[in-house]
């Protein structure tokens, strides 16, 4: 079996209201003692994509877990890398993480100075190529943007666009699992590629379904975060938590 956490779009800035909801997060899946594989954090880790930013995410965001960082629309690459990665470069942050049971795909769906979500040709090549050296073990593909609408108006508006193109490689791979997302600052789920597509909610705020009266964002929501669970059958369940601080 294999369980992980998923959280998204902590927006630091470098102030403590929002450094408090992330490390709100992070101490309760201490807190729950939940048997983690790893927390997976999907994008819009930065709010301006400072490197003074990421600095107080390598203090916030930490665990006892392999914690991996797939970049958003609000992160900028060269800082990103840096400081999170100890590396060098404003090429696309695509990484792999294999673990025994299960392998991460993180793929850089960010337009540098532009809030749409792409994958370029390059990067559905290289993970085309990830996909294919094990066919065996399952397999999560994880971006920033959904990739398809999720009814969360601002989010939709900025979502992954060329998204056929991302299916037709996911489609060729039978052990990738699901998909896995952020940007929407919404729980959801639905499909893609005939997988499922799991968005997680926001940490620092909740969008508005169409139908809900309060503000398009709604920073007063309490912070949440998805627990996957992979089974040894093969089974992806997936719980939403709100975490009261």
């Amino acid at each position: 079996m294999i369980v992980f956490a998923q959280l998204s779009d902590t927006h630091l800035d470098g102030g403590q209201p929002r450094a408090d909801r992330a490390r709100a997060v992070m101490a309760s899946l201490v807190r729950g003692r939940a048997p983690l594989d790893a927390v997976l954090v999907t994008g819009d880790i930065a709010d301006h994509g400072l490197p003074s930013e990421y600095e107080q995410a390598r203090s916030v965001l930490t665990a006892p877990w392999p914690v991996l960082f797939c970049p958003g629309n609000h992160d900028e690459r060269v800082a990103f890398r840096r400081v999170l990665l100890r590396g060098e470069g404003d090429m696309p942050i695509n990484q792999v993480h294999r673990m025994p049971g299960a392998v991460f795909v993180l793929c850089d769906s960010t337009i540098p100075d532009n809030d749409d979500g792409y994958l370029t040709d390059e990067t559905l090549v290289w993970l085309d190529t990830e996909l294919g050296v094990d066919p065996v073990t399952p397999a999560f593909v994880v971006v920033h943007h959904q990739p398809v609408p999720l009814h969360t108006e601002t989010s939709d508006m900025i979502r992954l666009s060329g998204e056929d193109r991302v299916a037709a490689v996911i489609e060729r791979h039978p052990q990738v699992v699901a998909v896995l997302c952020g940007h929407a600052h919404s729980a959801a789920a639905t499909m893609f590629a005939g997988r499922p597509l799991l968005a997680a909610p926001g940490v620092v705020s909740t969008s508005a379904l169409p139908w809900e009266e309060h503000d398009s964002a709604d920073f007063q929501a309490p912070p949440a975060v998805a627990y996957h669970v992979l089974s040894d059958d093969g089974r992806l369940t997936t719980h939403y938590r709100s975490i009261t601080r």
